[in-house]
């Protein structure tokens, strides 16, 4: 039979085979029997179990086995134990008597386990209740604790798997404590756990950690930690610490655990207190314990303590030093541990005392390690808690105390920075970016030398982060959520900018705190041939190039999509500091963003955020920034005079107190600027900075409010300091007259009070100057108001002329078909004068006054404005003012009026140029005479020195002479001969022509030469009176014809025309005596005939005006031939063989060929048609053959003769009569061709060909055509 029993109990032979106590199971009702494998009979495990001749194996494969059923089949086995509450009752019973009696570790674990699990599938309140009692029976009839580990492990057990029973148990069985209490000095370490267990679970309930508070004040704290402290195995440690960190969640226990460790510290060294421990002291031996897993729970159980209040609790554990081994930890490769140690070490920074101690002095080197390790792995969490510390111990050093003792760990600490601010994780590089801001501390970056090269990488790293977020896309998602979503990335954006800024600010205040550190203006270290990268100005210079291209567009971008002020205070902080860290860029930067409408913006801010107390930290960075702003916009104008120290400073303070008040919007600011009632000194203030701020707005283009408005509100401005007897500061006067200088409209006339204020203002001023804005609107304003014209007007255009940056020298002497299109500033100076002519009459005295560059400049420009604007009739007006003015320098200067003014010359000038716009065979009148004189009375006191003086004098009375009537000319040449000083003047300078030292310039000569020759002409032909003679040597004039300068065509065409004159005269002018040079051998006979030329002078004169023509210069080709016929005719009519033989020289024929040579018809040019005409004339056939002579008229009969110019139709007629006069026709078609052409030329007929203009400007000289060619 025991054979039999033991075999039933032995384990399952087959799959199917069922498990059951054989001797009992006959008794059993089949339903105890389970239908699923392992076919286990619960009725024979009932019976078996408790059964005192089972082996522990047989049961302990029962168990087994029913601990598998339950967790397979819970349900089946539910429905059939549920079934009776008695069956279930007498089951609990029965595991827990086997609990209790068993030795065997393992059994009586799955005692507990199926224990466990039966009561937790059942969930009957009866069947715990049950258990619960016979727990606590078993420990109160316990005689010692040695058999309660059974007992006190089910228990913990139980209350994990069905918490609510924490409160029962504490509530119905609160005796049970004591026993626990018995439990925790039981010297086994196994039940100590087991306690510390079941108290972990009972605390872990708020209720009965309620109940049980009193209990643990008076007897648990004291012995658990001691208990914690002794604790040897791991597994005590473990449920030590499950136990402490359940107490930690409560206030009131970390009060009492705390309270009760200080008591300990205290009284450590007083005997009678063995047993009191302190808890900073117990986690720090497990803090240096090797086990990683004591070392994450006791770092835990710090930052449990820590986060209920810092301030209270971390001056015990930083007096136990327990920083030290948290930053020893910090090179641990378990990342939990890391991260464990940040979390402490982040509390622990709150405290004050963990800087005063050093601890990040000796710790700040294994935290920059730490995070060059961590950013090499993939743990974001560890990257954000690593920058969250590292972060605090920035921002919470004191200065005094110096984090980093040498610069090489500076440098490594940024570098870590730029990596973390470069992660794609945007929050590692949100607290990256924080901590660089921290970072950026004057007393971080200390260490000699200054790593600027660092920071500047560091500082590109982040601001490369910051632009790649802002630009990332917007999150588009489905309808509903779009706006919120949308609002969110805005909102992160928002916040992720405003730390990148203010890490940015941070750098521009150290910028301002190193310009006064003589160490740290660059890196002594660097080889002095380097580039100088390293240094303060470099790392400053980069701070505003970077704001410059990647600071502003950000911030500009999200203004786009919301503002926020505190975003917008860190802005303009930092473009405020940047006025002042760069000095020498500071004007440029200044005017960038003055263009940029910065004004406007910081306005606009101000006005909507700043208008009542809120947000004063914005207000103070707007009004900090436009005063740095606007001082420097003011000291370095543009087209302004910069003001003097004195009104600078007097502006610079005005701004300082009133910019703060200003926080109005555009409209209202206009109001308050046309405030016509009586305005009080600090409102006047304010007013002042209002007009400034548009002022200063409105120079760089920043038109934010309306031209007429603002016109009218300055008017009423001026009117309200003149009705209030006040002069306002000239800085504001001048931005006053500014604005309405840009503001008037084309057709807005300023009010006549207005215009007799600014008068009275300025005639308060000493010089216009100081309030002259160099603008053609302001020009505008002055010169359209006869009021301010009248008596500023002098002075606007010569600080206009003055401030003009270009001389305008690529506008004088340009034909007006080709002139370029004028400037901007001249254009409308143009139109002023235009509509009001008389400003012509200032320009000529600027002409006269003014510095020599400032009238040339205004010469150039007269100049300009009259061959563009022919049709303005301004000679007169202009020509009597010249007389005023010539006037008053021969008084003043009578002696030498050519040194006393620099500026004659123009004046000359530009009376000349008036004299040539003048329209041919025009009487002169009274006051052209008038001129003639003191201008005739002018060169007669020069010197031939004097040329600025004399050429445009000499083109002025040359040009009056030729471009009158003939009448007209007769009385002017008696005005100039009568000048005898003028006469002698012209007899010392004729002879210069062939001085070799001293010759005054070619252009002089010409015009000399062409005076003189005009005046013998007008002498002779009206047989003028004589005051002075004036002699020529004629032998130097054959001489210099004969051998001409070289490039001096024009000198030599006026030669010419002197001496054809003289020729046509036969040398008997009354003015002009040609005299031989020196002594005279007496002539030959055959010369006399021709005195005073002789024959080898004719000749060589020939030969010389040859030479002249082979240049083929238009010009002169017309003086050659004109010479050459007065000498023919002079030849002539007193030796007709010596006339014959000059013309028929072969030479004439190689002449008249060589100037044919230049295409076809080219005989069709006036000046060779009269050279032919002379050849015929003298019969000259073998020159000009008869049949060539043929030729031509044949040629001349099928050209196209209206396309020719009158001149050249003149010389054609000539040609041709000259041929039908000499008889040399004997064709008949050739006889009716010519009387063809003759009618065809009849002097009615006219060319279809414009004239040529007479009076030219040649090479600054003034030249008649008609005079040299006719």
């Amino acid at each position: 039979m025991a054979v039999r029993d033991a075999a039933a109990g032995t384990a399952v032979h087959g799959r199917d085979e069922a498990l059951l106590f054989e001797r009992a199971h006959y008794r059993h009702d089949p339903r105890w029997l389970l239908p699923v494998p392992p076919r286990l009979c619960l009725a024979c495990a009932l019976e078996l179990l408790p059964e005192p001749g089972v082996s522990l194996v047989r049961k302990k494969h029962v168990l087994s086995c029913f601990r598998d059923v339950l967790v397979r089949h819970a349900s089946l086995v539910m429905q059939l134990v549920a079934q009776d509450q008695r069956v279930c009752i007498h089951f609990i019973n029965m595991l827990f008597g086997l609990l209790c009696n068993v030795e065997d570790g393992s059994i009586a674990n799955l005692c507990i386990e199926v224990l466990i699990q039966l009561t937790t599938q059942l969930k009957l309140e009866q069947t715990i209740h049950c258990l619960l009692d016979e727990c606590h029976k078993e420990l109160c009839n316990m005689p010692s604790m040695r058999g309660s580990l059974a007992t006190l492990t089910l228990l913990g057990k139980l209350v994990d798997a069905i918490p609510a029973l924490a409160d029962k148990l504490v509530m119905e069985h609160g005796d049970l404590m004591e026993h626990l209490l018995r439990g925790l000095v039981y010297p086994s370490e196994g039940v100590q756990a087991s306690v510390c267990y079941l108290y972990g679970k009972l605390y872990s309930s708020p209720m009965a950690a309620e109940t049980l508070s009193g209990h643990f004040r008076e007897k648990l704290c004291s012995l658990f930690l001691s208990t914690l402290d002794g604790a040897q195995t791991k597994e005590l440690q473990i449920n030590c610490l499950g136990l402490l960190r359940q107490l930690l969640k409560y206030d009131l226990f970390v009060s009492m655990i705390m309270n009760k460790s200080a008591l300990a510290e205290s009284t450590e060294s007083v005997e009678g207190h063995p047993g009191e421990t302190s808890l900073p002291l117990v986690l720090k031996k497990l803090l240096l314990s090797r086990d990683e897993t004591l070392q994450v729970a006791s770092a835990h159980c710090i930052t449990a303590v820590l986060v209920r209040s810092p301030e209270k609790y971390a001056p015990a554990f930083i007096h136990a030093d327990i920083p030290e081994f948290l930053f020893e930890h910090l090179s641990s490769s378990s990342e939990v541990l890391v991260w464990s140690s940040y979390n402490c070490l982040i509390l622990l920074a709150e405290e004050p005392l963990f800087f005063s101690k050093c601890h990040t002095v000796y710790g700040i080197e294994s935290v920059v390690r730490s995070l060059q390790e961590n950013l090499r792995m993939n743990n974001t969490e560890l990257h954000k808690q690593g920058m969250l510390l590292f972060a605090e111990i920035l921002t919470r050093q004191p200065e005094e105390i110096k984090l980093f003792t040498s610069s090489a760990m500076c440098r490594d600490a940024g570098r870590a920075l730029q990596e973390a601010v470069s992660s794609p994780v945007l929050e590692v590089a949100a607290e990256a970016v924080k901590a660089t801001s921290a970072f950026l501390r004057k007393d971080h970056q200390s260490a000699p030398p200054v790593q600027y090269r660092e920071l500047r990488a560091l500082l590109e790293a982040m601001l490369d982060r910051c632009a790649d977020f802002s630009q990332t896309p917007l999150s588009r998602r489905s309808l509903g959520h779009a706006s919120r979503d949308v609002e969110k990335d805005i909102l992160r954006r928002g916040k992720f900018l405003l730390n990148t800024l203010e890490g940015f600010r941070n750098a521009c205040r150290l910028a301002v705190e190193f310009q006064n550190e003589p160490s740290a203006q660059e890196n002594p270290f660097t080889a002095p041939s380097a580039e100088k990268e390293d240094t303060l100005e470099a790392f400053s210079e980069f701070l505003l190039s970077a704001c410059d291209s990647i600071c502003i567009p950000m911030v500009m971008r999200h203004l786009e999509q919301a503002t926020h002020p505190a975003l917008m205070e860190v802005f303009f902080s930092i473009l405020h500091s940047l006025l002042v860290i760069v000095p020498h860029m500071k004007e440029k930067f200044s005017k960038k963003l003055a263009a940029s409408s910065f004004i406007r913006l910081t306005l606009e801010l101000k006005a909507r955020f700043c208008s009542g107390p809120s947000h004063s930290a914005l207000n103070q960075a707007c009004s900090s920034f436009l005063y740095s702003l606007c001082t420097s916009l003011l000291s370095a104008p543009e087209k302004t005079e910069p003001p003097s120290q004195e009104e600078l400073s007097a502006v610079s303070e005005l701004l300082q107190h009133g910019l703060p008040h200003i926080s109005s919007r555009s409209p209202e600011s206009l109001a308050f600027l046309s405030d016509c009632q009586y305005v009080e000194g600090a409102a006047r203030q304010r007013q002042y900075c209002v007009l400034l701020l548009f002022y200063l707005a409105y120079t760089y283009e920043d038109r934010f409010v309306s031209e007429a408005e603002l016109f009218v509100a300055v008017q009423s401005f001026l009117l309200s300091l003149q009705d209030q007897g006040e002069h306002p500061p000239l800085t504001v006067f001048r931005a006053s007259i500014y604005l309405l200088a840009v503001c008037q409209d084309r057709d807005d006339a300023l009010d006549e009070p207005v215009v007799s204020a600014i008068r009275k203002f300025l005639e308060g001023i000493p010089d216009m100057h100081v309030i002259y804005t160099h603008h053609p609107l302001l020009l505008r304003l002055f010169l359209l108001h006869p009021e301010l014209m009248s008596r500023f007007g002098h002075r606007v255009l010569e600080l206009w002329f003055s401030r003009e940056e270009s001389s305008y020298e690529e506008l004088d002497d340009v034909p007006s078909a080709g002139q370029p299109m004028l400037p901007a500033s001249l254009a409308a100076l143009f139109h002023i004068v235009r509509s009001s002519p008389s400003i012509l009459l200032i320009l000529l005295d600027l002409t006269y006054s003014s510095p020599v560059d400032t009238a040339h400049k205004v010469l150039v420009v007269l100049r300009t404005f009259l061959r563009r604007n022919e049709d303005v009739q301004v000679g007169g007006l202009i020509r009597a003012h010249f007389l005023l003015i010539l006037q008053r320098l021969l008084v003043e200067h009578g002696a030498s009026p050519s040194e006393a003014l620099g500026n004659l010359p123009s004046l000359l000038s530009l009376l000349s140029l008036v004299q040539l716009r003048n329209e041919s065979e025009q009487e002169l009148d009274s006051m052209a005479m008038k001129l003639l004189h003191q201008v005739s009375k002018l060169c007669g006191k020069c010197s031939p020195t004097d040329e600025d003086v004399l050429q445009p004098s000499f083109n002025f009375l040359y040009w009056s002479l030729h471009q009158t009537t003939l009448g007209s000319q007769k009385r002017a040449a008696a005005v100039l001969l009568s000048s005898t000083a003028l006469i002698e003047l012209l007899e010392k300078m004729l002879p210069l022509t062939w001085a070799e030292e001293a010759s005054p310039r070619t252009t002089l000569l010409c015009s000399a030469w062409l005076l003189t020759a005009s005046f013998s002409a007008q002498q002779h032909n009206g047989n003028l009176q004589v005051h002075q003679t004036l002699s020529v040597e004629l032998d130097q004039v054959l001489k210099v014809l004969s051998f001409p300068k070289k490039k001096a065509a024009l000198l030599s065409a006026a030669i010419l025309r002197f001496l054809r004159t003289a020729l046509q005269q036969s040398f008997s002018s009354s003015l002009v005596a040609l005299v031989p040079s020196g002594a005279q051998p007496p002539p030959a006979p055959e010369d006399t005939v021709l005195a005073p030329l002789g024959t080898s002078q004719v000749l060589s004169l020939v030969i010389g005006l040859q030479n002249l023509l082979v240049q083929k210069d238009p010009l002169l080709c017309h003086a050659c031939v004109g010479c050459l016929e007065a000498l023919l005719d002079y030849v002539h009519a007193r030796s007709p063989d010596i006339a014959l033989h000059v013309a028929s020289q072969p030479w004439n024929r190689f002449l008249l060929f060589t100037l044919l040579d230049t295409g076809e018809n080219s005989f069709l040019r006036p000046e060779i048609l009269r050279l032919m005409t002379l050849f015929v004339r003298f019969q000259s056939s073998s020159v000009l053959s008869h049949e060539e002579v043929g030729l031509v008229l044949q040629s001349a009969a099928l050209a196209d003769l209206s396309s020719l110019s009158n001149t050249t139709l003149q010389a054609l007629r000539g040609f041709f009569l000259q041929v039908q006069r000499m008889g040399l026709l004997a064709d008949q078609s050739t006889t009716q061709t010519l009387q063809v052409s003759l009618e065809g030329l009849s002097p009615s007929a006219s060319s279809a060909q414009p004239p040529l203009q007479d009076m030219l400007c040649l090479g600054g000289v003034a030249v008649s055509l008609s005079h040299i060619r006719d």
